[in-house]
């Protein structure tokens, strides 16, 4: 009987671990803001355009940051969308086992290549290209940053998505066929639709993954803290900001709590995805509950 109990003690805490771990990233993140709660305007912080540590008065806003943050994310999903989408696609209706066997591991490696490696690429290749290409000041803009994110991003998107549309039950697509629908009707009409659950969240989990990204974004997106007004413009999200100037903040200033503040920012935004994700999920998977 104690064996059992501690077995059953020692899965329990495994599966509150996750939680746990939560937990305290939030009160790690919160008590380190709280300098910056307590001194700096909220309304100011989260809707000002002018980010100036170093000067005098220094001046906190977060605005810009936050809107190149999610043009970068918005210009990233309309890449990695319809390529994630179309591999999965691909690989569950029409490759053929030689393809899947060259498909799945190319995929794989593409997910497990480090985002610097991505980054070195943006910076190197990517961005002299774009330069050249439409005659621009720098390479080093958000179109570059959008498509390194875009291109990593696909591996998540086609992975979970083939997963999805995998576990579509065989009857759906015989009983659509019974009916007189051709291969084409039957993929975009039921099993699609069936499979919506899988690939909604792994279009959102994706999109977090975009905002949530630091290294290829802090070396190939232009580092420039103003409003981006075109994808071709050069700019800094809300997690280059923190990995460029963490290290030179002084602990427990104005300035180092301000980056809590930012981190604290990204946490809540990543919750909101995740927990939209679950919901969205959970709303197709009764749909789907109801319809059999």
């Amino acid at each position: 009987m104690n064996k059992e109990k501690a077995i059953k003690a020692l899965l329990t805490g495994a599966a509150f671990a996750g939680f746990i771990f939560l937990i305290g990233i939030f009160i790690t993140l919160f008590a380190g803001s709280w300098t910056a709660i307590k001194n700096i305007n909220q309304m100011h912080f989260i809707f000002g355009l002018e980010w100036m540590p170093y000067y005098e008065p220094p001046e906190y806003g977060i605005l810009s940051m936050f809107i190149s943050s999610a043009l970068i994310g918005f210009c990233s999903s309309l890449i990695c969308i319809p390529l994630g989408l179309g591999t999965a696609i691909y690989m569950y209706e029409i490759a053929g086992r030689k393809q899947k066997k060259f498909l799945k591991p190319a995929l794989e490696i593409l997910a497990g290549i480090p985002s610097i490696i991505f980054g070195f690429f943006a910076m190197a290749v990517l961005g002299p290209f774009l330069q050249n290409l439409f005659d621009l000041p720098s390479g080093l803009c958000i179109l570059t940053a959008s498509i390194a994110l875009g291109i990593m991003t696909v591996p998540l998107i086609s992975s979970i998505s083939e997963d999805a549309l995998s576990v579509v039950p065989i009857s759906f697509k015989e009983a659509s066929f019974a009916l007189g629908a051709n291969r084409c009707q039957t993929l975009i009409r039921v099993v699609i639709p069936a499979a919506a659950s899988g690939i909604i969240t792994s279009i959102i989990l994706a999109f977090g993954r975009i905002v949530g990204e630091t290294m290829i974004v802090l070396m190939a997106s232009g580092g420039a803290i103003a409003v981006p007004n075109s994808p071709f413009a050069p700019a800094r999200p809300l997690t280059s900001t923190i990995a460029a100037e963490m290290g030179e903040a002084a602990y427990g200033s104005l300035h180092f709590s301000a980056l809590f503040e930012i981190g604290l920012f990204l946490f809540a935004l990543t919750f909101i995805l995740n927990f939209a994700a679950e919901k969205v999920g959970k709303k197709y998977r009764l749909k789907l509950g109801q319809g059999r």
